[in-house]
């Protein structure tokens, strides 16, 4: 949403029972690509390790990703594009993975690192029809702004997660935000609202799909409202051990053309 990525969400549903101090690692890809409003495709590889470590209503997560980035510069993951289209006639800087030749090129290396924190304040018992959470998170810059990696600053958001079930089998998801950007040098950037709102299924007891719709306020000058639909299916392996899979489709230039990925989660 951030994405870092609001898919990432997903790792929440359909958690093992496990005991109430409970450790996980996830690791998985998210592969997209786009426009962005240029001429020119960008792809974006993600590969993130996020710990989780749960305790009573607590909910601490450390992401650390690798990001591959394939295009003309000027695009960031959770951006969207961040500067004008680039050409070989303009003459542009070489931040944020632009060259002066106006060409595509492949950066990559790490990403920034996420770190959020979370409380349950309502619900979050066994015969609970709801469940509010308030989570924290900071974007840390680790990401290389000159190779168009990420924006070299912090970000610092707030969100509420809510889930309403609506049955044994189907729960309504939805989250609300509001993220404040670092100021990169070379952008302006503003401060945004953020949200999603979808729909959980259970089609077994191991098994789950799902929609989602994620909406982030337009970044920067050069950029766009980001509009995203997910579809997903995650399936327990075994009764520590998860996969999921998903597919997203954008609908305005802020956002990916289309996407596709995956991950596994051991819970410990």
């Amino acid at each position: 949403m951030n994405k870092a990525l609001p898919v990432l969400a997903l790792l929440a549903l359909s958690t093992p029972a496990l005991a109430d101090d409970a450790f996980s690692l996830t690791s998985g890809f998210d592969y997209t690509t786009g426009t962005y409003g240029n001429t020119q495709s960008t792809q974006i590889l993600y590969i993130p390790v996020t710990a989780k470590y749960e305790s009573g209503d607590w909910t601490a997560k450390l992401t650390v990703p690798y990001i591959r980035v394939t295009g003309p510069g000027g695009v960031l993951q959770g951006f969207g594009r961040v500067a004008p289209p680039t050409s070989a006639s303009t003459p542009t800087s070489p931040r944020f993975g632009r060259s002066a030749g106006g060409g595509t090129a492949t950066n990559s290396g790490l990403g920034d690192i996420v770190a959020a924190l979370g409380r349950t304040v309502i619900g979050g018992g066994e015969d609970d029809v709801f469940q509010l959470d308030v989570v924290g998170k900071i974007k840390f810059g680790t990401a290389d702004p000159n190779a168009g990696l990420g924006t070299g600053e912090n970000d610092y958001s707030g969100q509420l997660d809510a889930t309403y079930w609506l049955s044994d089998e189907t729960s309504l998801l939805g989250t609300a935000g509001y993220r404040i950007i670092g100021q990169p040098a070379g952008i302006a950037v503003n401060n945004v609202y953020f949200g999603s709102a979808g729909v959980d299924h259970a089609t077994s007891d191991a098994t789950n799909v799902g929609v989602l719709f994620d909406y982030v306020q337009k970044i920067t000058f050069y950029g766009y409202d980001q509009k995203v639909g997910t579809a997903y299916v995650s399936h327990k392996l075994s009764p520590t051990l998860k996969m999921m899979g998903y597919l997203l489709k954008g609908f305005s230039d802020g956002s990916p053309d289309r996407g596709i990925g995956a991950n596994l989660t051991g819970y410990f």
